[in-house]
Order: C-alpha cells, then sequence, then structure tokens
C-alpha cells in the first residue's frame, strides 16, 4: 500500500534488500528501519529472522503505509513519526536500514513539495546522509550494523569519511548501475553544469554500505 507523497520501492530498494538477503545473520535481531516510506526494507528484514521492527519516518502518510504494510505481512511493528534517530535516542538496535533522500536539487535547501521530499536532498544531495552518519553510532548495539544505500551522486566517500569520524568500520557492499529515473533526467543540464554528471553519462551508480564499531 503506497499513498500519494510515499516513496515507491524502487532500485535502491532492491539493491539493499538483496544485501538483506544475502547477508543473512538476521535471526533474533532487532532492526530500526529509518525513513521507512512504504516499509518495504523493514518487512524484508522480518522476512529475513528479525524478531523486532520498529520503523520512523517524518511523513504522516509514510507512517501510515509503514503500519498498514507491516500488519498487512502479519508484523507487530512499532511504528513512529520523527525526525531521523529522535523517537528512538535512549534504544539500540542490531541492524539499522536507511534508504534516505540523496538526489542532488536544485535549489540551496531540500524540496518542501510532499513528493520531491522524498528524493530531495540539497544541492549535493547529503542534507540526510551527513546526519544519519554522524547520529547512527548512538542507536547501534556494540555489536549492530548500519546498512545504508546512496547515489554516488552525493558522494559515496564522504560518506565513508563521516562514519569513519564517528568511530564505525565501513565496508561497501554492492553497487550497480541504473539508467536515470524521471527526476535525474529533467537534471541533467544542471547537474553536469555543476561537474556531477559526465558530458556522457546516462546511468546513476547505487551503492550499498555497511557501518559498524570497530
Amino acid at each position: 500500500m503506497r499513498p500519494p507523497g510515499v516513496y515507491r520501492a524502487q532500485e535502491d530498494t532492491s539493491l539493499l534488500r538483496h544485501v538483506l538477503r544475502r547477508r543473512g545473520r538476521l535471526s533474533g535481531r532487532s532492526v530500526l528501519d529509518v525513513g521507512s516510506g512504504t516499509g518495504a526494507l523493514g518487512i524484508e528484514a522480518f522476512r529475513a529472522g528479525a524478531t523486532s521492527l520498529t520503523a520512523i519516518d517524518l511523513s504522516l502518510r509514510s507512517v501510515m503505509a509503514s503500519w498498514l504494510n507491516s500488519r498487512i505481512h502479519g508484523i507487530s511493528a512499532t511504528v513512529r513519526r520523527g525526525d531521523l534517530f529522535a523517537p528512538v535516542a535512549a534504544r539500540r538496535f542490531d541492524l539499522v536500514l536507511a534508504n534516505p533522500p540523496y538526489v542532488p536539487g536544485v535549489g540551496p535547501l531540500p524540496s518542501r513539495h510532499r513528493a520531491a521530499r522524498c528524493w530531495d536532498a540539497g544541492p549535493d544531495g547529503r542534507a540526510l546522509l551527513n546526519r544519519i552518519c554522524s547520529g547512527v553510532s548512538s542507536v547501534l548495539n556494540e555489536d549492530g550494523a548500519l546498512l545504508l544505500v546512496q547515489s554516488t551522486l552525493a558522494d559515496e566517500q564522504a560518506t565513508l569519511d563521516r562514519l569513519a569520524e564517528a568511530g564505525l568500520v565501513t565496508e561497501v557492499l554492492a553497487r550497480a548501475h541504473i539508467p536515470f529515473g524521471p527526476v535525474l533526467r529533467t537534471r541533467v543540464p544542471e547537474l553536469r553544469a555543476r561537474g556531477l554528471l559526465g558530458p556522457d553519462q546516462t546511468e546513476e551508480e547505487l551503492v550499498v554500505i555497511e557501518a559498524c564499531h570497530g
């Protein structure tokens, strides 16, 4: 179930789902799905053996979608509305899943339009990525891990560096090249002018990053 204005599961969601299936080791684990959208990633983690699931999103429609979809799949997820980790500041999790907005925008700030907020992330695409990197260690158990998917247009190395600065050990688990979608196609001239796209580039690269305590 996906109400208007809620992010539709796309290639980035599929890539992270694939990593979850391949990675395994979720039996008995607690999972936090931050920026949950429809709740697809948390549901996949539960299918892989997780025993508790908490989902958070700032969008009320996404909160409703995550709650309904978890119930449809027989999962008693805890669903909270709030800003990133704020609703669970006193808790720790074994696995944190994140598929945040990461598309470089055309203005100085992320869009306030309901649908565009699902992908717009400021001029460099890092408005949410930087905050996740800085805050995720505070909600991870000692043996916990973050799995995050983003486009390399939003600077993969910056994510790796920021996670390292937060005291986490990182590894790139998966990569995938996909054709530009409708949003990127409309922004090609500007992104090329800013040096974020090559002159003949017609695909973006997605990457899944794992981060855990050393």
